[in-house]
């Protein structure tokens, strides 16, 4: 494959993964951010919310995607 083909594949890609998240969007954050391991602290004048569990499985995502497209 030439290289602007393959450009024009991986935007096509992009665009399709991003039409596909502003889609169903409402849906995923409903539960993305509330996953078990996500920690959540309320007191009176102090909230702390670290999302662990979200951001690990966020970055296991972003890094298939990223071994995918170095192949």
């Amino acid at each position: 494959m030439n290289g602007m083909g393959r450009t024009l594949i991986i935007l096509g890609l992009i665009l399709l993964v991003a039409g596909l998240l502003f889609s169903f969007a409402p849906k995923l954050l409903t539960w993305f951010g509330r996953l078990p391991g996500d920690i959540s602290i309320k007191r009176e004048n102090f909230n702390l919310y670290f999302p662990l569990t979200s951001c690990l499985l966020l970055s296991a995502i972003l890094s298939l995607i990223m071994w995918l497209f170095k192949k």
